[in-house]
């Protein structure tokens, strides 16, 4: 007998049918409308009722069960559209039927739908076997799977739902009044192809696998979602919108952003996705949603770590909110993860690896997967790592204001010693280090006269345009306390290969691009300031990019110090560097540039090393004390990525916190500081950010230095625009 599953029509949300009519028509709602939705900064909880509202925690089958027809309507609503009911029938025509090798090959038209007008062509490769065989299902352009699970025992399945065959395109008009998108189209279609194995003495369709590559990983994702006949499902290399969260992906982390792939590809999702750009905390349901309904089913998440369009850190937090339902269905062993070497790109070992995660979900093997995670922190075992307990009460409280908290009479070099010293708290105990090494000589090479690093290799920087020449710092000719890197240069300030005269210098720090630290989106920035006359040195932070494997046993080895720590210590042994190893560099012009993470490490370090001469960032900061509801607050430091621990004691106490960014500001004074604020950063709230730049410019004004800090609110949410960059670069040209 048939089966099959029951997708639901959505209902009116709780503000309104004006709002939903105005969906329903692709029209751009109000910002109202949408400012209605709870935020939600973190990743939705599936195991929560009513998130941002009542907060009921789900602990039974029933709360579970209305759970998940919750985030099956809601997710329809917002990212994939809405299906139709499965048909009530359908009609197989065998097209192509022959045996090779043993191996039958059946090519068949599947006819469905009002007057049979949807079709979706299926190949299957049987092999030989008295017995029902797991089936392997994967879209047209990736038949070599399907020839590789052939030899492994599985039935190869193969369907016309993807870019090289795509019988879906029609889904629409045959069925009208579903709205579904390119992807969730396909997805029901790989359905029809389930339909059609029910039908086989063949199949063994209690073991039906499903994957897909890029976008085919994530149609493979929403099939298994609404389905629950697939048993187990890899998403390969899904990237935003597959096992990356659309929260987890946007510009900060230089992945593919909710604003980018819908831009590009705005007939994969629902028009409506495209309302949540820079404001994705108030999507109701994210990819850990759609992925919780797979939950007890087998789900692999997979991943290149240095993927352009990935970011593995982010595709770990799915994994840890996914598996919460896994072990809530008491199903803990048929969810993994997989976090690869490469690029985004596949190979033949790929796919062994998703069989073999197939053959043991099927209880064809007994090797488990790896799982293993590239960042793996969490807050609780730091706390046992360093062994700390730090008590907010201990602290006096600040209250909310965001005042400079030193007596009028104390002068501001004193009042500066002080806050260095929380500084230094904060970021935990830097143990002892060097600094310090051989002249560079201003000879440059163009390129290195050894291998690059394999992961940079990898990763692939954008290419330079002409007019900018570069040096590059390697195992031998080491920044810091080895570290990769590289100087770049205008053209009109080498001569024979040599740097010719003095220039001032941008240290330019990157976001949270796990996957690509500084390599793939600096390169309009670099073309920007070098014709202005700049230098521009850029290296990874630690954690990312070539240097992401340095973050896995970080606090194993460094316990009481913090991972923000090391990134400032870096950054100021360049500075020193720049000083004693760099005679082509005028160090009375030497400023630090940053967005994101980066800019939080430029203010951290123009702080405590006055050797910098400007700062300018943005999207950096908000109120450490203040902005802890509707934003990721504090825990974004403490909690998700491991920067800062011991902020995470005073979580429900910041107003304890011993200092904020308005003390930390005020260590650079009177020094020229830029700071971007855009209006609309879902991060960092931007009255906050006036706030404390309020604070800050009274001490400015009291030195008369007002000239020198700036303030810039443009009417952007939080990302890295060209028009960003330009300022910063302008500014910069005119402090120099």
């Amino acid at each position: 007998m048939k089966k099959y599953i029951l997708l639901f029509i959505l209902a009116p949300l709780a503000f309104g049918t004006g709002f939903r009519n105005a969906c329903a028509q692709n029209a751009r709602p109000d910002s109202a409308g949408i400012q209605r939705l709870p935020s939600i900064p973190f990743l939705p909880d599936p195991l929560v009722l009513d998130e941002g509202g009542r907060n009921i925690p789900v602990t039974g089958t029933m709360q579970w069960n209305k759970k998940r027809q919750w985030i099956k309507k809601e997710y329809q609503h917002w990212i994939s559209g809405s299906v139709p009911p499965p048909p009530k029938s359908f009609h197989a025509s065998i097209l192509k039927d022959t045996v090779e090798n043993g191996v039958r090959l059946r090519t068949v038209e599947l006819r469905f739908g009002p007057e049979d007008r949807a079709k979706m062509t299926v190949e299957l490769m049987i092999p030989p076997s008295a017995k029902p065989l797991p089936v392997f299902m994967t879209q047209w352009n990736h038949r070599g799977w399907a020839k590789i699970a052939v030899r492994r025992g599985y039935i190869g399945c193969v369907y016309a739902g993807a870019d090289a065959k795509d019988d879906t395109r029609n889904y629409d008009q045959v069925f009208p009044g579903y709205d579904f998108a390119t992807l969730m189209k396909r997805a029901w279609g790989a359905s029809r192809v389930v339909d059609y194995l029910y039908t086989l003495p063949e199949a063994d369709t209690l073991r039906i696998a499903l994957t897909g590559h890029s976008r085919n990983g994530k149609q493979s994702l929403m099939a298994a979602a609404f389905d629950n006949r697939i048993t187990a499902v890899v998403s390969s290399s899904g990237g935003t919108g597959g096992e990356s969260t659309f929260r987890f992906s946007d510009e900060r982390f230089d992945s593919e952003s909710l604003q980018e792939i819908t831009h590009n590809f705005p007939h994969w999702f629902c028009p409506r996705l495209h309302w949540f750009s820079g404001r994705e905390d108030k999507l109701p349901v994210d990819q850990n949603s759609l992925m919780s309904l797979i939950a007890p089913r087998g789900l692999m998440l997979v991943s290149a770590v240095t993927e352009g369009q990935g970011n593995p850190w982010g595709v770990e937090q799915s994994y840890r909110s996914v598996k919460e339902v896994y072990h809530f269905l008491h199903s803990d062993s048929t969810v993994a993860i997989l976090l690869r070497q490469g690029r985004h790109q596949h190979a033949a070992r790929d796919v062994e690896n998703y069989i073999d995660f197939f053959d043991y979900v099927f209880g064809r093997s007994a090797i488990p997967p790896a799982n293993q995670l590239y960042t793996g922190y969490s807050f609780e075992r730091w706390k046992q790592l360093s062994g700390e307990n730090i008590d907010p009460a201990r602290y006096r409280s600040a209250g909310r204001q965001p005042g400079i908290l030193f007596p009028e009479a104390t002068s501001l070099p004193a009042r500066q010693d002080s806050i260095r010293k929380k500084i230094g708290w904060l970021m935990g105990f830097e143990p002892p280090g060097v600094n310090g090494g051989r002249v560079f000589s201003p000879k440059l090479t163009g390129n290195r006269t050894y291998p690059d690093d394999y992961l940079e290799e990898v990763i692939e920087g954008t290419a330079l345009p002409a007019g900018i020449r570069k040096m590059t710092f390697g195992p031998y000719t080491p920044l810091g306390e080895d570290l990769w890197g590289t100087i770049y240069f205008p053209e009109s300030a080498v001569t024979n290969n040599v740097v010719s005269r003095k220039l001032p210098l941008v240290i330019f720090l990157h976001e949270y691009a796990y996957a690509t630290g500084y390599h793939r989106r600096s390169a309009t920035f670099i073309r920007d300031l070098t014709s202005r006359g700049f230098a521009v040195l850029a290296f990874d932070l630690p954690g990312f990019g070539t240097r992401i494997e340095e973050a896995r046993h970080f606090y194993d080895r460094y316990p009481r110090w913090s991972l923000m720590g090391k990134m400032v210590a870096d950054t100021r042994n360049i500075i020193s560097d720049v000083y004693t190893r760099m005679p082509f560099i005028d160090t009375a012009n030497l400023f630090l540039a940053g967005y994101s993470l980066g800019g939080t490490v430029a203010l951290l370090t123009a702080a405590l090393d006055t050797r910098v001469k400007g700062t300018a960032v943005a999207a950096a900061f908000g109120s450490l004390r203040n902005d802890n509801t509707g934003t990721e607050g504090i825990r974004h430091f403490s909690h998700l990525h491991g920067l800062l621990p011991r902020l995470g004691f005073f979580v429900g106490q910041e107003d304890r916190i011993p200092l904020d960014f308005q003390d930390i500001l005020a260590c650079i004074a009177p020094r020229p500081l830029l700071v971007i604020a855009p209006e609309r950063d879902r991060d960092h709230p931007a009255g906050s950010v006036r706030r404390i730049m309020t604070a800050v410019s009274a001490l400015y004004d009291k030195e008369g230095a007002a000239g020198h800090l700036r303030l810039e609110v443009p009417a952007d949410y939080n990302h890295f625009p060209d028009a960003f960059q330009q300022s910063m670069a302008a500014w910069m040209q005119q402090r120099r």
